[in-house]
């Protein structure tokens, strides 16, 4: 074998080692991103104060349970069915979560969009009961425990409904027998993975989406009665857990006020730092920022 043979034969070993061990970064890169971390940056306000504009956030995905799905079928927007590995804790009141946007194309039907995703603040967990008592939030009758960005929440209290401008004032279901709006909400009962409920016309209202999308298909409602191919349904038994979320801005956050609970499929992980922090305007880096826990 000649030198030029030798020096071929050896740089191709090298150019053979050099993609092998960089398919095994990557591949173990991609792993971290699925099972491990996310990193998500903050386009909106609706977190202020305790997240901005411009803050790059970390997600820890580890802390409630990475997701296994099919992620080719999810792009193209299909249906997918997602099992979740089990975390080392659960979703608790005042955890800021990262999720999907349960409504990204139509008010009126839940659907997983990969790349849209809301941060909110979680205040209110399966089995829970919340009410909206003059603006401020009370969770299972409890007005003494601080929830959500409280001292947003007493400014809210002393606003009129003709202070709010148009549009954010009512809220979720949006019916004028219930009239529920912002100062005003609930009692909402948040539904367990198991639990029963009775469908009298308030919980149909209540409950409508949430059941179309465990179902998977729209039904009709009917006479406040909602049908499952011509069935009338008196009662259902959910198969999913839900949360409820709100936005530290209490009124400029697009939460769970206007679009109802959320199921535990479309919850990607837990905020954990602020790693990086651009000002959206000056374009320089907020140092103090940098690595900031998030609470």
């Amino acid at each position: 074998m000649n030198k030029a043979s030798k020096i071929l034969r050896k740089t191709g070993h090298v150019l053979l080692d050099i993609f092998y061990y960089s398919s095994m970064a990557l591949c173990g890169f991609i792993l971290l991103r699925i099972f491990v971390f996310g990193s998500y940056r903050i386009p909106s306000d609706s977190m202020e104060p305790a997240i901005l504009p411009g803050d790059y956030v970390l997600v820890n995905k580890l802390a409630y349970g990475a997701r296994l799905f099919d992620l080719f079928s999810a792009m193209e927007e299909k249906e997918v069915r997602i099992k979740r590995v089990p975390g080392y804790t659960s979703v608790k009141h005042d955890d800021v979560v990262i999720f999907h946007i349960p409504y990204p194309n139509k008010p009126d039907k839940m659907e997983m969009h990969m790349l849209k995703y809301y941060i909110k603040r979680c205040i209110a967990i399966p089995g829970d009961t919340l009410r909206i008592v003059n603006g401020i939030y009370a969770v299972n009758g409890d007005t003494s425990k601080r929830l959500g960005n409280y001292k947003g929440e007493l400014v809210m209290s002393q606003k009129s409904k003709e202070a709010f401008p148009q549009g954010v004032y009512n809220t979720f279901p949006r019916d004028t027998v219930l009239n529920w709006n912002i100062k005003d909400f609930g009692p909402l009962y948040l539904p367990r993975k198991g639990d029963r409920i009775t469908l009298d016309r308030t919980n149909t209202l209540l409950y409508k989406k949430i059941i179309e999308w465990e179902k998977g298909y729209p039904l009709p409602l009917e006479n406040d009665t909602l049908r499952d191919n011509g069935t009338p349904l008196q009662d259902y038994a959910f198969s999913h857990n839900y949360y409820f979320m709100g936005g530290d801005k209490v009124e400029n956050s697009h939460d769970s006020r206007y679009w109802g609970l959320l199921p535990d499929d479309l919850i990607v992980g837990k905020a954990w730092i602020v790693w990086k922090s651009v000002d959206p305007f000056l374009k320089e880096t907020r140092w103090n920022r940098v690595l900031k826990r998030i609470k």
